[in-house]
């Protein structure tokens, strides 16, 4: 795999200039589009936020068919237009569940994976979705796993290739996984990693050397931490508040720009419901940081993904 560049889209410049994922160059700064679910009693306000998004250059979207019970998709189809050159990446692995304390749950069989792969399809009113994560339970954040979720790499690669032979996906991602996992995965062509990694949660570095040795998109999630109750935050770190108090920006823009200092590979994928931080997110992507800022950030400790979810 190389990361082959393709025509940039006309007119806005890109937030963070541009990477690339699945031999398509885009921004470097895309939108996670979780969030949108906060806006679900005002949906003109989210198909508004994502068409600023758009209008900002953002041409890289990350959703999944759990975020919002399919709200979060919908808005995406109502929001995207004819033309729009917009690369939507989603993700398998887990489903809906209303009503319970955590909305979702896994679904990681195979016949899960393909009936996941069919309701984004028809959420987001395409024929095919062009990069598709397979989201794993190895790495991350622990959740509770029954044993009938305890499905091998391998039958699942095998559902995911059958999707892109069927030309359901066009790619085959991975989240939350190990070296072990990705290494194992390769051959199967796997264009982007999705794991948990911010300042404070660098458990993974030796999976980020990897995709960046294959050239595969690294787009890490909970890029502030404290995703959970008792998880470090960035934001509060001292070295944080220095450099940004230095800069001239916030903390989280300080954070944002770390990580795509971290890579040529690293995409980003921030998400917010308010227009106002969808701005500073873009804006983390011109932010220079210099080797003394690097330095000082890259000294913070890290600390391990101890909290448990469920």
């Amino acid at each position: 795999m190389t990361f082959e560049d393709t025509p940039a889209s006309a007119g806005t410049e890109r937030p963070g200039d541009t990477g690339a994922m699945a031999g398509r160059t885009v921004a470097r700064v895309g939108y996670g589009a979780m969030q949108l679910d906060r806006l679900r009693g005002d949906r003109d306000a989210a198909v508004a936020l994502l068409r600023h998004a758009f209008d900002r250059g953002v041409d890289h979207v990350d959703t999944a068919q759990f975020y919002g019970d399919g709200f979060v998709n919908d808005v995406i189809r109502q929001a995207l237009r004819p033309g729009d050159d917009v690369l939507v990446v989603s993700k398998v692995g887990a489903t809906s569940d209303p009503g319970a304390p955590i909305p979702l749950r896994l679904a990681q069989r195979p016949h899960e994976l393909r009936a996941e792969t069919e309701a984004n399809l028809a959420a987001l009113g395409v024929e095919r979705i062009e990069v598709m994560n397979l989201r794993r339970v190895d790495a991350g954040i622990t959740i509770p796993v029954p044993d009938d979720q305890v499905v091998d790499l391998d039958d699942q690669l095998a559902e995911m290739i059958a999707l892109r032979d069927e030309g359901k996906i066009g790619a085959i991602g991975l989240s939350s996984v190990t070296l072990d996992v990705l290494r194992r995965a390769l051959p199967a062509g796997v264009v982007c990693v999705q794991n948990v990694h911010s300042l404070v949660a660098r458990d993974d570095e030796d999976v980020l050397r990897c995709c960046t040795d294959e050239q595969i998109a690294w787009v890490p999630y909970f890029p502030l931490g404290g995703a959970l109750p008792g998880l470090a935050k960035v934001t509060d770190e001292p070295a944080v508040l220095a450099a940004a108090q230095h800069l001239g920006c916030t903390p989280a823009q300080v954070a944002l720009a770390w990580l795509l200092h971290r890579a040529p590979n690293v995409l980003l994928i921030p998400g917010t419901a308010d227009p106002g931080h969808l701005d500073a997110n873009l804006a983390a992507g011109s932010i220079v940081l210099d080797e003394e800022t690097l330095a000082a950030l890259d000294a913070i400790p890290a600390r391990p993904l101890a909290a448990p979810l469920g």
